[in-house]
């Protein structure tokens, strides 16, 4: 149990790491404009209700539905979280720049994107730096780019805080059934214990066992972790209700933390066997190591890519075809109110069949991983066979 919550510590670490160095990245790709031109996406898109409210209703004043930035404002992260209406929450904005130090302060004093403060505003979605007055119109600011590349980003933002959630649903739901294991001993499980027993049971059999062999023990911690945080976290983005609904698992900057770690472990316990075949395949001639060798390293690297890329597309792609289907509602309603009506039924049953099969694809991606994961870490403490 307690290495179990360690490996949850070191997962959650890694991860807010993960996120802080994206969303600094991101901070070098907002300087290559030198003018902030248009407000925050991901913080229009958190209005976006309230646009399609307004639209339906025959508000004039209100811009037309524009379901792209409805979608992307729901799939990727920004620095508040949308409840309803014009309501939204406003979280933490944490940012250290070498020049100015720490500053702490809440979203809310950047209206939504559209005002400056602190000497930062809202650019694309990401914190930039400006020299411009507090509560100056983002239109009127300008980008310092000196500031703004030695700006490091550590907010608090929607996806750092569903993954603060889905890490307390873990420790809640681990601690209660080892307080159930503790007091009853082994027999018939119950409450959490008989929900969470047979997929420990299915993790251990069915992939660490599997994958890795005897010395299956030492990952169980990791693998039991990785699987229960993507499982919890695509189920929780499923729930249009906070503090759920975020799209943790379709980050990218997420699933490279995930990757990374296990990319780390395989490099750290990788014994010479596997060395020696990656490096000098026994047995294969030596002008066809010149491309094999090669070969074989481009592929250590590959597989860490390949399970960042395969759990960020699915949960990704999920989320978007849901919400299309819901958008035909009102891009069919800005051309006829009746038809929009229409065009609702078979949106919400498509929605309806999608979000289903959605609950499908949160367990299998969480499988996925974890199956790759104990594959990858099976090959790198392999022993050689001796006939």
């Amino acid at each position: 149990m307690k290495a179990l919550i360690r490996a949850t510590f070191l997962v959650f670490s890694v991860l807010f790491a993960g996120v802080a160095m994206a969303q600094h990245e991101g901070h070098d790709h907002a300087t290559d404009s030198a003018h902030a031109t248009t407000s925050s996406d991901a913080q229009l898109a958190a209005e976006d209700v309230n646009e399609v409210h307004a639209t339906t209703h025959g508000d004039e004043g209100h811009a037309k539905f524009n379901p792209g930035e409805m979608i992307m404002g729901h799939v990727t992260d920004e620095h508040g979280w949308h409840l309803w209406g014009h309501t939204s929450l406003p979280l933490p904005i944490i940012i250290y720049n070498t020049e100015r130090g720490l500053s702490v302060f809440s979203s809310a004093h950047f209206d939504h994107g559209h005002k400056t403060y602190g000497g930062y505003m809202l650019h694309e979605g990401k914190v930039v730096a400006t020299t411009a007055a507090d509560g100056t119109d983002v239109h009127a600011a300008t980008i310092d780019e000196a500031l703004t590349a030695a700006t490091w980003d550590v907010s608090i933002t929607k996806n750092v805080l569903g993954m603060l959630v889905s890490i307390v649903l873990m420790l809640v739901i681990f601690m209660s059934a080892s307080t159930h294991y503790r007091t009853n001993g082994v027999g018939a499980p119950k409450g959490v214990a008989r929900f969470v027993e047979p997929i420990i049971l299915f993790v251990r059999d069915d992939v660490a066992k599997a994958n890795i062999g005897p010395h299956y023990a030492r990952f169980m911690p990791f693998l039991l972790t990785v699987f229960f945080f993507i499982l919890i976290n695509n189920l929780m983005g499923l729930i249009p209700i906070f503090p759920f609904g975020a799209n943790v698992s379709g980050s990218i900057s997420v699933t490279f933390a995930l990757a990374a770690i296990t990319f780390i472990l395989t490099l750290i316990h990788g014994n010479r066997h596997y060395w020696g075949h990656i490096l000098a395949m026994p047995g294969v001639p030596k002008p066809v190591l010149l491309i094999l060798t090669p070969v074989e390293i481009l592929g250590v690297f590959l597989r860490p890519s390949i399970l960042m890329i395969r759990l960020f597309a699915n949960i990704t792609a999920g989320h978007i075809i849901v919400l299309s289907f819901f958008a035909l509602i009102f891009i069919f309603g800005e051309i006829n109110a009746g038809l929009g009506w229409g065009v609702s039924i078979f949106s919400l049953l498509f929605t309806v069949f999608m979000t289903m099969l959605e609950l499908l694809v949160a367990f299998i991606q969480a499988f996925v991983f974890t199956f790759l994961s104990a594959m990858y870490l099976g090959s790198a403490i392999e022993e050689p066979h001796h006939h």
